[in-house]
């Protein structure tokens, strides 16, 4: 049985850091990411990182302050995330793809076939 859980968020000031983890268990993926939804908006794409750790990707947004990672040995993907914003505010959710080569990194939810539970991320002012 495959399962991500994500584990790191909680509530800080802006300017503040903070980095969330992802426990992949079942068996291995090729492409890894992190979307989030923030209230009343939809779920957007924020980071992916190729199986071979070649390849990242990141919305604009989040460019210059997030770094993802990967452990494959550990099966976990991270979201080192530092000079947060209230507009980071959101629910994170960890994804993984099944599919695909170790070179391949995805932004679209729909090329994910696991999702973590999602964790929350809240940025005060």
């Amino acid at each position: 049985q495959v399962q991500l859980v994500e584990s790191g968020g909680g509530s800080v000031q802006a300017g503040d850091s903070l980095r969330l983890s992802c426990a992949a268990s079942g068996r291995t993926f090729s492409a890894m990411g992190w979307f989030r939804q923030a209230p009343g908006k939809e779920r957007e794409f924020v980071a992916t990182i190729s199986r071979s750790g070649y390849n990242l990707y990141y919305v604009d947004s989040v460019k210059g302050r997030f770094t993802i990672s990967r452990d494959n040995a550990k099966n976990t993907v991270a979201l080192q995330m530092n000079s947060l914003k209230p507009e980071d505010t959101a629910v994170y959710y960890c994804a993984a793809a099944g599919r695909g080569s170790i070179w391949d990194y995805y932004t679209r939810q729909r090329d994910y076939d696991y999702w973590g539970q999602g964790i929350q991320v809240t940025v005060s002012s």
